[in-house]
């Protein structure tokens, strides 16, 4: 069943999204997530909730069957599960283990070449052996399975099912995104663009590495979206002057050393992952202090207006 989900999800196009193809009153409406960010729905606000940007990353789907309520995570280290799934369910169940919840795994791939998983010359440590998807869902599986909650597993198209070869060998994930259709729970391949990554992207981009070195946020999901009033709220995330300073370090190298250096997965990454990074290194060396960003460490607040856009609040 779960190998069927799989083909029958790479079978479908892929969704574009961007905020110049909807106009009108009839626009879609949809809450985007970030890496390392969730987010939970009401299908009553939102017609798409999903993420893109994922190589080794996963997607982690948790609707619940009975109200509709979705849940989107876009996870990227192991130490982050266990923690990020209990703030997910506290935000899909009131304190009840008789619900049932649908769940999909959408993400990672093999990212350990055959010749390094045969015995070639890479280093004999863990992150080199297994990659980083796999111990991440191993990690996110194990997880499920040790809670006490009633999972429906509906798709796990990750690491083999979520991998394509090119003529060299060279691995790279089937699907880097995709949004669920909130008043039906289907699971749709999706590829957003820069004007629908939306609100405040540069700030969230940044509270990715900014929450390595904020205590507050150690094994946590970043928050962003407030479900019952349909707004972002960009929870504060603390860094240091020592962001600035590997902000100027970094831009000194060439695009490919930047990708060698800051991505997991150089090859699978998309065309505008150097530029994203450099645009958010711009910003920290305008803003080193996280307080300008952040004032009396406040959320930064977004509502969704007549058009379906976002207005700072």
């Amino acid at each position: 069943m779960l190998v069927s989900a799989s083909s029958s999800l790479k079978a479908n196009p892929e969704r574009k999204f961007s905020v110049s193809d909807e106009s009108g009153p009839e626009r879609s409406k949809w809450v985007y997530i970030f890496q390392r960010e969730y987010a939970t729905v009401d299908p009553a606000f939102v017609d798409f909730v999903g993420t893109d940007e994922a190589t080794t990353c996963v997607g982690l789907v948790i609707r619940n069957q009975k109200n509709g309520m979705t849940s989107v995570a876009h996870l990227d280290s192991p130490k982050i599960v266990e923690m990020g799934l209990s703030q997910i369910l506290s935000s899909l169940v009131d304190n009840s283990l008789e619900t049932e919840l649908d769940v999909h795994l959408i993400g990672g791939f093999e990212d350990v070449s055959l010749q390094h998983a045969n015995g070639g010359t890479v280093s004999e440590s863990p992150v080199h052996l297994d990659g980083h998807s796999f111990p991440l869902c191993s990690k996110i599986v194990h997880t499920l399975w040790s809670r006490e909650e009633k999972f429906h597993i509906r798709t796990i198209c990750v690491l083999g099912h979520n991998t394509r070869r090119d003529s060299n060998g060279n691995t790279y994930p089937f699907f880097n995104g995709f949004v669920v259709e909130t008043t039906t729970g289907i699971i749709i391949p999706a590829i957003f663009d820069r004007t629908s990554r939306c609100p405040d992207e540069i700030v969230r981009r940044i509270r990715v590495s900014a929450s390595y070195e904020d205590a507050s946020w150690r094994g946590k999901l970043l928050e962003t979206y407030d479900c019952s009033t349909d707004c972002f709220k960009i929870a504060p995330c603390c860094w240091t002057i020592r962001q600035y300073h590997i902000a100027l370090s970094l831009l000194n190298y060439s695009d490919s050393e930047i990708l060698s250096i800051c991505s997991t997965s150089p090859t699978a990454e998309a065309p505008d992952f150097v530029d994203n990074l450099k645009r958010q290194w711009n910003y920290l060396i305008e803003h080193p202090h996280w307080a300008e960003t952040f004032p009396k460490k406040q959320p930064r607040a977004f509502s969704r207006s007549s058009d379906g856009s976002w207005r700072r609040c």
